[in-house]
């Protein structure tokens, strides 16, 4: 594996490995090292700069690097933290990759921070050890993306699973149907469980709820900035920052915001203006006690015959049919009206939902030109590797079998 690294990298330096199952003999390590050492060393370091180059999840193109400082996800790790009153009292399973944000920041440095016991069910997601390593380790938090919580309530054996001891936990990567948020806090009894938004170029966190927060605003908004970072709502094409309750493109700004995409200063400019606002591309509402809703990607918005229509609006009224588990709607080519609006539907398990029963379903419920004109019934949807579902490539396959 190292000499294939060497290969395809050619000027990286240096290769350190970790083996995490030997936690023994690293910390042994650290007495090899004098502390007039460690003490020069850390003169030569300064928290501004570069510490990771964290890739974007890939949901609407190519990958970018996102170089991020010491300041940028030490504090948010530790602010995220400070939101979930962690303490050394605490056990946080985390079954989200490492080597993105979730993981990394909302995970392993807000638990460090903290003093919190960091507990890893396996080496990659799966929905039975995940509620196991919670009963086993008695956890108090519990991390996820909408899918990861749908698949462990969907399990057969769910409610064979002991999770009395859960309080809160982190619903992260994607906007989640309010459904699935009642449901995590009644079944899984995580009655302060947080929302956080954001994107790997904020470190990630910009926005959460606070333990405490109404119901309402838990399960419908994203929460609250975050403290020591600044929001705003402007206008996506006029960029001017308009009135409470308005919908229009997230920014974000301080401490947290991306040094910049590695070796890429175009397409950091393209984010990053000259105010140093990071530009989410995401549309968002804030209401007058500073919450926000997000409403949808700027990109995912779907314009038929002159409508702009939100797909996340028809996703959350589908949600409320009691035979469809999960649900994502995209827009696909149309000669006529430019877009039509496309549905791919992830029904219960054992569940005969068909095209018709969610058309007479729509029916005189919301406006006809929000109805699904193509319907695809699914398993799963096009995901990356962090969990997060793949629009794009949704598109792609659907003008394929469609032949638009």
């Amino acid at each position: 594996m190292l000499n294939e690294i060497s290969e395809n990298c050619l000027t990286l330096k240096k290769v350190t490995y970790l083996n995490t199952s030997d936690w023994t003999n690293l910390l042994a390590k650290s007495v090899q090292i004098a502390d007039s050492t460690l003490h020069e060393t850390t003169k030569k370091i300064d928290f501004d700069q570069p510490i990771n180059i964290q890739y974007t999840s890939g949901t609407t193109g190519f990958p970018k690097g996102v170089t991020l400082s010491h300041h940028n996800v030490l504090n948010n790790g530790f602010f995220i933290a400070r939101r979930l009153q962690y303490s050394d009292k605490d056990r946080v399973c985390i079954p989200v990759p490492f080597y993105h944000c979730f993981g990394m920041v909302i995970g392993n440095l807000a638990c460090t921070s903290h003093g919190a016991c960091i507990v890893i069910p396996n080496d990659a997601f799966d929905p039975e050890l995940t509620l196991k390593a919670v009963e086993q380790e008695k956890c108090t938090s519990l991390y996820g993306v909408p899918t990861m919580y749908i698949a462990e309530l969907s399990l057969d054996t769910f409610h064979n699973y002991n999770l009395s001891s859960l309080r809160t936990g982190v619903m992260a990567g994607s906007t989640c149907p309010e459904e699935i948020m009642k449901r995590v806090q009644s079944e899984m009894n995580m009655k302060d469980v947080t929302v956080c938004y954001g994107m790997t170029e904020t470190s990630p966190v910009s926005l959460q709820t606070k333990i405490g927060t109404p119901l309402q605003k838990q399960v419908s908004t994203v929460g609250s900035v975050l403290e020591h970072l600044e929001v705003k709502i402007i206008h996506p094409e006029t960029g001017k920052t308009l009135p409470i309750g308005s919908e229009g493109e997230l920014c974000t700004r301080g401490y947290s915001v991306m040094l910049g995409y590695w070796n890429n200063p175009e397409t950091t400019a393209q984010v990053i203006d000259k105010s140093r606002w990071m530009h989410s591309g995401d549309l968002a509402i804030m209401d007058e006690e500073g919450y926000v809703s997000i409403s949808g990607r700027i990109k995912d918005l779907i314009i038929r015959g002159g409508e702009n229509i939100s797909p996340k609006s028809i996703e959350d009224f589908l949600y409320t049919h009691p035979k469809v588990l999960d649900v994502q709607i995209i827009g696909v080519p149309s000669a006529k009206y430019g877009e039509e609006i496309m549905a791919w539907v992830k029904p219960h398990q054992n569940s005969d939902c068909t095209q018709d029963e969610l058309l007479a379903f729509c029916k005189n419920q919301i406006a006809h030109f929000n109805i699904p004109k193509y319907w695809k019934f699914v398993d799963g949807f096009p995901m990356t590797v962090s969990g997060k579902i793949r629009k794009v490539e949704m598109r792609e396959i659907s003008i394929q079998e469609l032949g638009l």
